[in-house]
């Protein structure tokens, strides 16, 4: 092997790691892949035909320390002990994304926020592939980015991309970047600091000139008081609900929407979006107003926003069963996303909630649980908080460990027209693999009974 300064080292051989590593041999770098668990047969496979070496069930630290720059999977912080000793020798710590983005010259719409992203996401995307746009869909969503350059040549890539992925991003812009909103999430990862993490969601901003697309939510109180502190070079665009909007932008009421972009002017009516909920409105606004921003014709935007598929694990309609409804709101992995999944129900609710705690603060919550919840069944390994800030407010309380255990719960709570709403306000890890994990598993479970 030979040590030079093209010497790229992969912390992680999951979607993102195997296709950076591919990129990576492509554009001719000496690459070693490091997972400390069990790599997948199907990427080994990957690994093999590419000629790219690789361990698993442990790091080699001695051969990892020698790399002259490393990518690492957004989900290892940098606490562990490899990643601490390589700062410590000045070794670059990079992700994915901001490698990938050296060999393309693709414009990015790139997407973060504590809710909403995955949504606005994919709405952006479906916009412009049925406009015809030859586009790629990336980030946490889609395939890898770094795979995609390497095998792709698209001329725009939509990007959703987490707070964690910009935590290790250095050069990297976005020529379109939206910013959802910023509510407390992943403290765990920002030693509980809730201004670390709203400096790691403004990285999304960073390189950004003159020419350069900043789009966010006028309504979010934490986003508008850091745009009046920050530097913000792009042209900003905003949305809202109900508030007086200064400059271009979306504006909706309790009847449409209005979108004014650069002097041109469209609306649509609530009831023609194919996303209903508080939530989707402005998923539906930071959409309508980057597609218009790229040309697309009014008549397309609002054919898309009322024609887009229900999205997966976000608020996605499972199905009746005996008069009760199944809703599966997986995606809901802190506090907002669940405030607003709870806000959009009409009907009596039996929660289902729980999982890994990131330092949330419940209490938003209480309001809500008070008026519509008639039972929670807590699904994770630990639900003494849950149980301490909501056992008080509902007329039943059980847990589990087991999805097939909650939704039967859950069911046999049930009256005909209540909804079983999976919306856990926590990370999956503790007894899945990933929200989409947990989400098919309650799906399969609600189809077993």
């Amino acid at each position: 092997m030979i040590y030079n300064d093209r010497n790229i080292c992969i912390l992680g051989a999951a979607i993102s790691g195997i296709g950076a590593a591919v990129l990576a041999q492509k554009q001719g770098y000496h690459v070693f892949v490091s997972d400390s668990n069990s790599i997948k047969s199907a990427d080994k496979l990957i690994l093999k035909a590419n000629e790219i070496e690789f361990e698993e069930d442990g790091h080699n630290f001695n051969r990892i320390l020698k790399a002259t720059e490393i990518i690492k999977s957004p989900g290892i912080p940098n606490s562990v002990d490899i990643l601490k000793k390589a700062i410590q020798k000045g070794i670059p710590i990079i992700s994915e994304i901001e490698f990938a983005a050296r060999f393309t010259d693709a414009h990015k719409i790139c997407i973060t926020g504590s809710n909403g992203k995955t949504t606005t996401t994919l709405l952006i995307y479906h916009i412009l592939k049925t406009a015809g746009k030859n586009v790629g869909l990336a980030g946490n969503v889609g395939k890898s980015f770094a795979m995609q350059v390497a095998e792709e040549n698209y001329d725009y890539y939509v990007l959703e991309i987490s707070s964690f992925q910009l935590d290790n991003m250095f050069q990297f812009k976005a020529e379109t970047a939206i910013l959802t909103n910023i509510t407390p999430d992943h403290l765990d990862r920002y030693d509980y600091d809730f201004n670390k993490y709203i400096d790691s969601k403004f990285r999304i901003t960073r390189n950004q000139t003159s020419s350069d697309i900043f789009i966010y939510n006028a309504d979010d109180e934490v986003s508008t008081r850091e745009i009046a502190k920050r530097n913000i070079k792009a042209k900003t665009f905003s949305f809202a609900i109900n508030n007086d909007l200064i400059g271009d932008g979306a504006k909706a009421n309790n009847k449409e929407i209005i979108f004014n972009i650069n002097k041109s002017t469209f609306n649509m009516t609530l009831e023609q979006l194919a996303l209903q909920g508080k939530h989707n409105i402005y998923n539906s606004m930071a959409g309508g107003i980057t597609a218009k921003l790229e040309g697309i014709r009014k008549e397309t935007i609002r054919a898309c926003l009322n024609d887009i598929d229900q999205i997966e694990h976000r608020m996605e309609s499972v199905g009746k069963v005996r008069g009760v409804q199944f809703i599966n709101d997986s995606k809901a992995t802190n506090v907002n996303s669940t405030w607003f999944a709870l806000e959009s129900i009409n009907s009596r609710v039996i929660w289902i909630v729980g999982g890994v705690d990131k330092g949330n603060d419940y209490t938003s919550l209480i309001p809500l649980v008070k008026e519509k919840v008639k039972a929670i069944v807590c699904l994770g390994v630990d639900n003494s908080i849950l149980r301490d800030v909501f056992e008080k407010y509902v007329d039943f309380m059980t847990e589990t460990t087991i999805m097939n255990d909650a939704v039967e719960k859950a069911f046999y709570l049930g009256e005909p027209n209540d909804v079983v709403l999976l919306s856990p306000a926590c990370a999956s890890f503790d007894l899945f693999d990933n929200y989409e994990d947990r989400g098919k598993k309650f799906k399969r479970a609600v189809q077993d009974l």
